[in-house]
């Protein structure tokens, strides 16, 4: 429960507490290890382990803040892919992260939410990405993944605070998710998010797309965000298409039928027409006034 003192901190306070917390992981991640083990034995490799770390924001924050404590900055480049996070610790020291790491409390549904929102931005990102001519594509899926990773914190070591957010939305006192934050909690979740990369240090990469810098790959990690989110509240949420026509602007190559076809959740009858409804987005905006 929070204290008083607690009930009046901004971001820097939230974020000093924050940071000096152990960072949990998903329970789900020390089953897909143990599942992993069974199959590969001895023949687990840093690719078998870097799909655990892209299904788990949590276990990617506490894998990438250990990978860059031992990096060398002298030597070393950045660590900003899962399969180099793994890669940087080696295997066995990977396996021990993940079977001492405390676990998050998976049956707090806003907490639950909050994550299903991340993998699914990393999810989409890792899809429509081979659509682009993109030298690594792992680094904007690793950023959608770790943007909320504010919120995440907050739901496990002061899950009152997002909860107060989510009653202020549901109450319709506020009518965004940052307007709710901002009326309950005093501050953005996002600014949380990214004043705890900077304390912790993340890489400067990572750091530049979670704040969403004006260039192509910060604008596809936010269109990776807001349609997961848009996603996450039904099928039927009217900024989908929008969504749709963005992807396409950003993923020229790819046609709207296969975007559509890998957003999550949707059946065929839905994403023919986000499809129709997206071309007409687009057909709109190529209209020239005379």
């Amino acid at each position: 429960m929070l204290t008083d003192y607690q009930k009046h901190w901004g971001v820097d306070q939230w974020a000093a507490f924050l940071t000096s917390q152990e960072i949990p992981c998903m329970p789900r991640s020390k089953l897909l290890l143990r599942a992993l083990e069974e199959i590969e034995g001895e023949t687990l490799s840093a690719a078998d382990l870097s799909s655990l770390v892209i299904g788990d924001p949590y276990l990617c924050l506490r894998l990438l803040r250990e990978a860059e404590s031992r990096r060398s900055h002298h030597l070393g480049h950045d660590t900003t892919t899962p399969l180099g996070a793994v890669m940087q610790l080696g295997v066995k020291v990977f396996r021990n992260l993940v079977l001492d790491s405390p676990e998050a409390d998976f049956t707090r549904a806003g907490l639950a939410t909050c994550d299903g929102r991340a993998v699914m931005a990393s999810q989409i990102a890792q899809m429509w990405g081979k659509a682009r001519a993109d030298i690594a594509p792992e680094e904007v899926a690793m950023a959608a993944l770790l943007a909320e990773i504010g919120e995440l914190l907050l739901w496990n070591f002061a899950p009152e605070l997002p909860q107060a957010a989510e009653d202020a939305l549901a109450s319709g006192h506020a009518h965004r998710s940052a307007e709710a934050q901002e009326l309950a909690c005093g501050f953005h979740f996002r600014d949380l998010s990214l004043k705890c990369a900077t304390v912790w240090a993340l890489p400067p990469l990572l750091v530049q797309l979670i704040r969403g810098m004006d260039n192509v790959r910060a604008n596809l990690c936010k269109l990776y965000l807001d349609t997961s989110r848009h996603l996450a509240s039904g099928a039927d949420n009217p900024a989908l298409p929008d969504d749709l026509a963005q992807a396409k602007r950003l993923v020229q190559h790819a046609s709207l039928e296969w975007l559509a076809s890998h957003m999550n959740g949707l059946d065929e009858e839905r994403q023919a027409a986000l499809v129709i409804a997206a071309q007409a987005i687009l057909d709109r905006d190529e209209v020239k006034p005379e």
